[in-house]
């Protein structure tokens, strides 16, 4: 008998070392892969664009964070926990100078959204939920629900950017009413959540006041979440085996999004080898296409031409074929993953219902 107990205590024992050993692994995986994605952004800060500097800024975040509960375990956790504390020096150096370049490149704009570009904007998750499928929508709509300009004017007010010295945490019923519309797919649907997120961080406390109809009168800011991202776990799952750019550009900004408010079930195990898969290892970018590189020096070109012609933000493509936008959500995500993996040794932050 007792024989059976110390055996049953020595597998459980080494079923532990085992776990304990493959996320080590996984730790040090996802540190590699941001080690790459951090000296992209050390060559090519002057040419990211807003959206790109942003994910990077999130990933500053997600990376304090990270060192300041990093476990400390064994030698091995704390070697990594000193990699994670390099990084972050490295990122420190290297936004202060994209944030330079942003400003200078179009200072309107720059101002606009200026405090989504510290790092102390960005609050990281303490508590885990999950997605719910009964909340998925029973039809989506299958073109975007409104455009960049209503989205970047809707943020503004929230952030009190719309103008000099601007009151925040304005809501109009445009705004209102588009941000809570159900059946908005893919961006439409991320910039819905985000909208609500970024309410947040900034402590407006009152987003919903003001909807008078009588189907949401019980709605609250995290139901809405949940929805959101039950309906973003659902466009993962659906395009997870038929990702073209686009779609993979969605697909991670879904888990970055997701995973930073809070829904432990975006970090499953495949997702993330999906995108460190997708990491190019010569320039450590991510939705890097080689064969545009000649049109992007033509494109370049005419921009130089017509010098005040924006960009759209999700759209910058660098001269090296790299996708500004994914990078940026991909080492968003990836940020992400590291600080659930490093809760998860936690008991006290599993999920809640």
């Amino acid at each position: 008998m007792m024989r059976v107990s110390v055996l049953r205590l020595a597998a459980a024992l080494a079923l532990f070392a085992a776990v304990c050993g493959s996320r080590a692994e996984v730790i040090d995986d996802i540190l590699s892969s941001l080690s790459r994605g951090v000296s992209f952004l050390e060559r090519q800060h002057e040419h990211i664009n807003l959206d790109g500097v942003v994910g990077f800024v999130i990933l500053q975040a997600e990376l304090k964070e990270a060192v300041r509960t990093w476990p400390h375990t064994d030698p091995v956790s704390w070697a990594q926990r000193t990699t994670a504390v390099a990084l972050v020096r490295r990122l420190d150096q290297s936004l202060e100078k994209a944030n330079t370049a942003l400003e200078q490149d179009d200072p309107k704009y720059y101002r606009e959204f200026e405090p989504l570009l510290s790092w102390s904007f960005w609050l990281i998750p303490q508590e885990w939920y999950t997605t719910d499928p009964s909340l998925v929508y029973p039809s989506t709509m299958t073109t975007e629900c409104y455009d960049e300009q209503l989205s970047d004017k809707c943020l503004t007010l929230l952030l009190g950017t719309w103008k000099m010295n601007g009151t925040p945490c304005i809501v109009t019923k445009p705004c209102r009413d588009t941000m809570t519309r159900f059946g908005c797919p893919h961006y439409s649907l991320s910039h819905q959540l985000l909208y609500f997120m970024i309410g947040k961080m900034k402590g407006c406390t009152n987003l919903l006041k003001g909807d008078t109809r009588a189907s949401r009168a019980n709605m609250t800011e995290q139901n809405y979440q949940r929805i959101f991202c039950s309906n973003m776990m659902k466009t993962n799952q659906d395009i997870k085996d038929g990702l073209t750019e686009q779609m993979v550009d969605i697909f991670i900004e879904n888990i970055l999004i997701c995973g930073l408010s809070g829904f432990s079930d975006f970090h499953k195990a495949d997702w993330l080898q999906h995108i460190l898969r997708l990491q190019d290892e010569e320039v450590g970018c991510f939705g890097r296409d080689k064969s545009i590189i000649s049109q992007i020096i033509g494109d370049e070109l005419l921009e130089q031409l017509q010098p005040h012609r924006r960009v759209k933000r999700r759209e910058k493509i660098l001269p090296d074929g790299c996708s500004s936008h994914m990078t940026a959500v991909a080492v968003g995500a990836l940020g992400g993953y590291l600080n659930y993996y490093l809760t998860e040794q936690d008991i006290t932050k599993r999920p809640l219902s």
